[in-house]
């Protein structure tokens, strides 16, 4: 009996050392960051339809405007394309872990930048490069803008005019006829017993004809009168 119950009281130690022992060891093993930003995970990484919390899909690195990331100590994120949402963002490196930012929880702004982003540690305790990263999320179409399309301005119909020749037409005048122009002779250039004419020199003594024919009637009745008178007398 007492050789039993130490073998019992033995196996108890033992049993006790070495949970102790393999609690020792996983707590050395675990996943652990110096990033209060992020949840350390160990194990590979999982997509992102295996993430708590998540329901978008795996995003490209080119949505992002970002530097570092892979073969580098620390990922920062500055930019997105337009339409990208994150959900998630999932550093991956070290042993054997990853750690998990989620935009808006654990002091990790929900608003860009997001800078200094890192993987879990090493088993001893350093700090590895990053492996892998990537992001999941929803993507939509940016909505595009439809060009203004400028106002008709309506066409204006060109008038009808008459067509105006550029050369003048001049309407044909008759040509001139021929004739003899038949010069009439001045009056008072007949003469007044013959009947001829006289050249025309410029001075019209026609009156003169007539003065003198007055005188001689004159003259005659005068005549007459005095032989009546005397006839008278005697």
């Amino acid at each position: 009996m007492p050789t039993i119950t130490r073998l019992r009281a033995g196996f108890t130690v033992a049993a006790v050392a070495g949970l102790a022992l393999l609690g020792t060891a996983t707590s050395a093993l675990a996943c652990t960051s110096d990033d209060g930003r992020a949840n350390p995970i160990q194990g590979h990484a999982p997509d992102c339809a295996h993430l708590n919390g998540v329901s978008g899909k795996k995003l490209d690195q080119g949505d992002f405007t970002f530097t570092g990331g892979d073969k580098s100590k620390s990922l920062n994120i500055t930019a997105t394309k337009d339409g990208v949402k994150v959900e998630a963002v999932v550093v991956a490196g070290g042993d054997d872990g990853y750690a998990v930012y989620i935009p808006g929880k654990k002091n990790l702004t929900k608003d860009l930048p997001w800078n200094n982003l890192i993987a879990p540690h090493n088993y001893n305790g350093s700090q590895p490069k990053i492996d892998s990263w990537f992001a999941c999320g929803t993507k939509t179409a940016p909505e595009t803008t439809q060009p203004t399309k400028p106002a008709e301005t309506p066409t204006t119909q060109p008038t009808e005019t008459s067509a105006v020749p550029t050369t003048s037409q001049a309407a044909p005048t008759a040509a001139p006829t021929s004739t003899t122009a038949v010069v009439a002779a001045p009056a008072g250039n007949e003469t007044g017993g013959t009947g001829g004419q006289l050249a025309n020199t410029g001075f019209d003594n026609a009156w003169l004809i007539y003065i003198a024919a007055a005188l001689l009637v004159v003259g005659g009745g005068l005549l007459a009168l005095l032989k009546f008178r005397r006839r008278s007398t005697n």
